[in-house]
């Protein structure tokens, strides 16, 4: 209020004295580039370097294994497209907000802290290329598109609202379409998958510069272009990119050069595409010089379209050995592939099997950064930079929640156990919901250590688990944060 009577001379003055801060100079000359790759829709089991029986070569994900840490428990916030983008970006359990108004309005409140608002505090240029998934506000193709990403904290965007089967197909640039979708596209599907696999996408609306079978390269184009112009500035301001490639969601469009050559089919081959296009990212940092002092991570948003069908006849199992797929409350609908790479910070060729959640990704960020975690942020975030340092194998972590595709399908995870509070996949796996019969148990309960295929339902065999976890589970839903 002082700053307005005196015509904002004060806060002019306080926005010099936050911007030469001794915390923000730190962050400059200290902080690493921090580098965030989301792919779409690739399953725990695609990644050579997590499934060494997987028919689809990625040599480019698996050099950045060796060079860092690979996480075998790692999990998305929620098993679809945007769930997950919610909790990576808020540090906050999807279910306590409602993401699924992203085709009518922005999900993520204004107020709200992001990664990107986050690491704009401390000194960072921020950037993102890709798919958002969480709503804009839609007035029209000549007007800004508000409450995206430039809105939440990111310096630049270019990218695209959703997916590239969901209409209208247009890109963005900032707050504004590039291109109104003045076309029309009709739907299409490939013969010998089912209706939601393959070359798929719906009818609608597409702008006349955008091609559906260009978006991947696009983005990736994109991407370097932010790298080279960040290396060129001379600054010693950090970088923070968040990619979030659209594939290999569908349609599954890989380019000639990678038609026929995976073990899984069309899936496979554009699942070889999307590791090309990171390899290409990775060497734009090599060219730099920027890899040593880049934290990459790498993982997907979410469990594959993979069915049973497609396992036997390609012999190619997406989800790992896990069970389930996309929008599950089963593993393979939630569980990622997921690696961190930081030379000389992180052991290279080493693995942790400590459970984590992308919602900890923002209290591990402000932990590298030196910057309390604020008091309205993170409120499911827990951070695993000790784990990532070897400091501490297993910091400690509340459990974790989930909701799962089915509205009212939850779980939660604490340490070996897992409690779903129904029957079925609450997902796109059938059986997707059970009517117990009489005698049957209502729910499922798993042990992880000795069943990660989650076949053995041992929900009648220790109610006093089941009690526990479901009055932890019931605890963290009504408390408004776990952490």
């Amino acid at each position: 209020m002082a700053g307005r009577r005196v015509n904002g001379v004060w806060l002019l003055l306080i926005g010099v004295v936050i911007w030469w801060s001794p915390a923000r100079s730190a962050a400059e000359n200290q902080s690493p580039h921090v580098v965030i790759i989301l792919v779409d829709d690739m399953g725990f089991g695609d990644p050579p370097s997590f499934n060494p029986d997987s028919k689809i070569p990625m040599p480019h994900i698996d050099a950045i294994a060796r060079g860092g840490m690979r996480f075998t428990d790692a999990h998305a916030p929620g098993p679809l497209c945007h769930l997950s983008r919610y909790g990576l970006m808020t540090g906050e359990y999807p279910f306590r907000a409602n993401p699924g108004a992203w085709s009518r309005q922005p999900v993520i409140d204004a107020e709200d802290p992001t990664i990107a608002s986050l690491a704009r505090q401390v000194g960072y240029t921020t950037a993102m290329v890709g798919k958002w998934h969480l709503g804009f506000e839609e007035r029209g193709y000549d007007k800004p598109m508000r409450g995206g990403p430039v809105d939440r904290g990111f310096d630049t965007f270019f990218g695209i609202r959703a997916s590239t089967d969901i209409p209208p197909y247009f890109y963005i640039r900032g707050d504004r379409a590039t291109h109104a979708p003045i076309n029309h596209i009709e739907e299409n599907h490939s013969p010998g998958w089912s209706p939601i696999q393959g070359a798929f996408w719906r009818a609608g609306g597409i702008a006349p510069d955008l091609k559906l079978e260009e978006v991947l390269p696009r983005f990736t184009d994109e991407a370097i272009a932010v790298i080279d112009r960040h290396a060129s500035t001379g600054e010693d301001r950090p970088l923070l990119l968040y990619l979030a490639l659209p594939a290999p969601h569908t349609p599954w469009l890989p380019s000639p050069e990678f038609k026929g050559r995976s073990g899984a089919g069309m899936y496979g081959d554009f699942a070889m595409m999307v590791d090309a296009q990171i390899g290409r990212v990775d060497r734009a940092l090599a060219r730099h010089g920027m890899v040593d002092n880049t934290l990459l991570i790498f993982t997907s948003d979410n469990g594959p379209v993979w069915y049973e069908q497609d396992v036997a006849r390609f012999q190619h199992d997406s989800a790992g050995g896990l069970r389930g797929m996309k929008a599950d409350a089963w593993e393979g609908g939630h569980r990622m592939p997921f690696i961190a790479r930081w030379p000389n910070r992180i052991a290279a060729q080493s693995v942790s099997d400590h459970t984590i959640c992308f919602t900890d990704i923002m209290a591990t960020l402000c932990d590298i950064w030196q910057m309390p975690l604020p008091a309205d942020a993170g409120e499911d975030s827990f951070s695993f930079y000790s784990v990532l340092t070897g400091t501490d194998p297993h910091p400690p972590r509340a459990p974790i929640v989930m909701e799962a595709g089915a509205k009212g399908t939850f779980m939660i995870r604490d340490g070996r156990w897992k409690l779903i509070n129904q029957l079925g996949s609450g997902g796109f796996s059938q059986p997707k919901r059970v009517t117990p019969e009489p005698g049957d148990p209502p729910g499922q309960l798993y042990d992880l250590q000795t069943d990660r295929a989650e076949r053995r339902n041992l929900y009648a065999d220790h109610p006093q688990v089941v009690a526990e976890l479901t009055r932890k589970m019931d605890s963290i839903r009504q408390a408004g944060r776990s952490r």
